[in-house]
């Protein structure tokens, strides 16, 4: 069955509710990028740091269109935390003074700085360390 499009709208801003509840994260602290990527609707679920206003690559899902990616990225955040390590990498800007210190879940290390570099120049960010968390 076919949605209407203000039924494909209602049912994206109800999933967009939903992850942004069980992340835990307001509305001004997760954003949803949507673009057309091979044929398949790509979203960058994007958190942006409250206090430094950086912002980082969470996740990204494909799917065939706006709902089936949204739906993808709802089951991924409930399961994520039992799939993933937990990294703290220690950074900082170009021109900043303040070290900053930030925590992403990913498979690897590499995933992990991807998320870090998430849009932005290698040259921008000064990485100082990479630290896989011990499981708890």
């Amino acid at each position: 069955m076919d949605l209407s499009p203000t039924d494909v709208h209602v049912e994206s801003a109800r999933i967009q509710r939903q992850i942004e509840d069980y992340l835990g994260l307001g509305a001004g602290n997760l954003v949803f990028e949507f673009r057309q990527l091979d044929g398949l609707t790509r979203l960058d679920l994007i958190t942006v740091n409250p206090r430094h206003h950086q912002s980082f690559l969470f996740r990204y899902e494909s799917g065939h269109d706006k709902l089936d990616a949204l739906r993808k990225m709802l089951a991924y955040v409930q399961r994520y935390r039992d799939e993933e390590s937990s990294y703290t990498i220690q950074w900082r800007a170009r021109g900043d003074r303040e070290l900053q210190t930030s925590y992403f879940r990913a498979h690897n290390v590499y995933e992990a700085l991807d998320k870090l570099y998430y849009s932005r120049d290698l040259n921008t960010i000064t990485v100082f360390s990479v630290v896989l968390n011990p499981s708890s």
